[in-house]
């Protein structure tokens, strides 16, 4: 298993916005890098396992629900380095926008905590994760105006 702290090669990360009456769900994230802050549940994708099967995984693990990814937001790299310059972390990260298709929001694995944010009210949380979070939204807005 290659280890996420000075990892020999970039792991593939997965993140699931998921939207619920104009709010999204943030977890609370229980382990470095981000300990302690909010963000979108997710984590890395398995060997064998598709991009979509990796965010169910994930989200069922950290919030108790089953989602459906719906399309991709974002693909983007989060890269860390230590006070020496050394890469301490290196992410390619896959954020999905999801729907909950089932199941109870509660915390569970590597999250330390959960909640229903309104979309109006991001502050507090990385500005990356702010930005996923307005994209996502955008798509949603336009994906309902069609509908």
């Amino acid at each position: 298993m290659t280890s996420r702290e000075y990892p020999e090669r970039p792991i593939v990360g997965v993140g699931a916005v998921i939207l619920q009456n104009n709010r999204v769900l943030l977890v609370q994230r229980g382990h470095a890098p981000m300990q302690g802050e909010w963000s979108l549940p997710g984590g890395a994708l398995e060997v064998g396992e598709t991009l979509e099967q990796g965010v169910r995984r994930e989200a069922l693990e950290e919030t108790g629900l089953h989602i459906e990814p719906v399309t991709v937001v974002d693909v983007f790299d989060r890269i860390a380095r230590d006070e020496a310059g050394r890469v301490q972390y290196h992410f390619v990260l896959v954020d999905f926008l999801c729907r909950v298709t089932g199941g109870q929001a509660a915390c569970g694995s590597d999250a330390m905590d959960l909640r229903w944010v309104a979309l109006d009210d991001l502050s507090g949380i990385a500005a990356f994760t702010r930005e996923v979070i307005q994209k996502a939204r955008s798509i949603h807005e336009r994906q309902n105006k069609s509908a």
